[in-house]
């Protein structure tokens, strides 16, 4: 795995907090690491863009980020755990890493020059 796909996972993590800090803020602290979560994660996602497919990222990115907000609802906020669920986030994994075995690794179109 090269840098910029390891780019997508970390802003795919940084989408997890963001998410969770919006459902769950009840502080200014809480708030300031949600805004600063967005911030990271966007900017991320936009150099992202600039180096591989940006349909393609903003698949893994998303599938990454929904799953990882299904199961930190369920660890961290007593969400019920449900077979289920976990079988799609496992199936929604799965297209990710698909979607990830068939993408080229050429910049795209209109990106960094």
């Amino acid at each position: 795995m090269n840098l910029t796909w390891l780019s997508v996972i970390v802003a795919a993590v940084f989408e997890v907090v963001l998410v969770i800090g919006l459902k769950h803020a009840d502080s200014l602290l809480e708030w300031t690491i949600t805004a600063v979560a967005i911030v990271i994660s966007f900017s991320v996602m936009i150099r992202t863009g600039r180096k591989l497919p940006v349909g393609t990222v903003y698949a893994v990115f998303v599938g990454l980020g929904s799953a990882g907000t299904v199961l930190s609802e369920i660890i961290l906020f007593n969400e019920p755990f449900s077979i289920e669920k976990i079988l799609l986030v496992g199936v929604l994994l799965a297209g990710v890493m698909g979607l990830k075995l068939v993408t080229k690794e050429t910049p795209a179109e209109g990106g960094e020059v």
